[in-house]
């Protein structure tokens, strides 16, 4: 069933990884250039990854353990993402190759409490069916 509360959470979450990475830059350098996620191949294929595996789970409604898992596999990558985005702009000493930081790196958080509310109604919902199955 696509209209669950989850398909909106993970709808959402893969419009922001895959659509806004175009809208937000990550970082500028100190030429005033914006370093945006499609300039990056690494940036660019775990931003679509996930937007990938959010479009997956919407899809895999018949199987709620397996959307579950998918979700918890989509939180850990934006971790991954994450973690990348820290350690440029920790890694750098002195700001010599990046000097402001864009919005565009918080997009991987926004991403990962949608995910985890998503899995939560999943449960939810998986709960909800092992009661009645125990009804009968």
């Amino acid at each position: 069933m696509l209209q669950r509360i989850q398909t909106v959470y993970l709808l959402v979450a893969a419009g922001i990884s895959a659509g806004l990475i175009f809208v937000f830059n990550l970082w500028t350098t100190n030429t005033d250039e914006l370093v945006f996620a499609k300039d990056d191949i690494l940036y660019f294929g775990l931003f679509l990854g996930s937007a990938v595996l959010c479009l997956i789970s919407i899809f895999m409604f018949k199987n709620r353990q397996l959307q579950f898992v998918l979700g918890r596999l989509n939180i850990i990558l934006n971790f991954i993402l994450l973690g990348f985005f820290v350690y440029q702009s920790l890694n750098l000493s002195g700001e010599t190759a990046v000097s402001e930081k864009g919005i565009g790196m918080l997009l991987p958080l926004v991403s990962i409490v949608l995910l985890a509310l998503a899995n939560k109604a999943i449960k939810k919902d998986e709960d909800l069916v092992k009661s009645v199955d125990r009804l009968r």
